[in-house]
């Protein structure tokens, strides 16, 4: 089967599988007289472990060491599980981390008039000096932000809001 034929049955890109030969994650297949690829089932059962590897988050430099191991009968499955554990420890940092960007922009979002006015704790958060991140231990500090802001708002001068620039989107 052709390239085109091998992505929709593996459910992976043809750009992708031309990308996956390049940095030799796969091998690269025999080709026609005229150049073209040609894919078989083992091709496309490596091409489905990795998709499903993807989905799973795993690296492309991980997936590689679990290719090598899928394909090594003689493996030993505490080197998998050891590869599986350490992606498991990232992705939990990961959803510690995803969870206090959510909360952090919630607690913004909640001090956010949300209206025509132009002062926004969300704008003046993301242009502070500061670099932490804020959690819920901050969210107080945000109120009084926020409060502050309206404040300054009440006594400064209403502005035109700027003509939005479509090269920008």
């Amino acid at each position: 089967m052709n390239i085109g034929q091998a992505a929709a049955a593996s459910g992976v890109s043809a750009k992708m599988i031309r990308y996956y030969e390049s940095i030799g994650l796969v091998r690269e297949t025999a080709r026609t007289d005229s150049g073209y690829r040609i894919y078989g089932e083992n091709d496309l059962h490596t091409l489905r472990f990795i998709k499903r590897a993807r989905n799973l988050g795993f690296a492309l430099e991980q997936i590689g060491d679990l290719l090598s191991l899928w394909l090594d009968t003689g493996r030993a499955s505490a080197d998998v599980k050891t590869i599986a554990m350490s992606h498991v420890d990232e992705l939990n940092q990961r959803i510690v981390e995803l969870t206090e960007m959510r909360d952090t922009l919630a607690s913004l979002a909640k001090t956010c008039h949300g209206d025509d006015r132009p002062d926004c704790p969300i704008l003046q958060t993301l242009g502070s000096a500061q670099e932490h991140v804020h959690g819920e231990h901050c969210a107080h500090q945000h109120d009084k932000d926020a409060h502050q802001l309206r404040g300054k708002a009440i006594d400064q001068p209403r502005t035109q809001k700027p003509a939005r620039n479509p090269t920008r989107a």
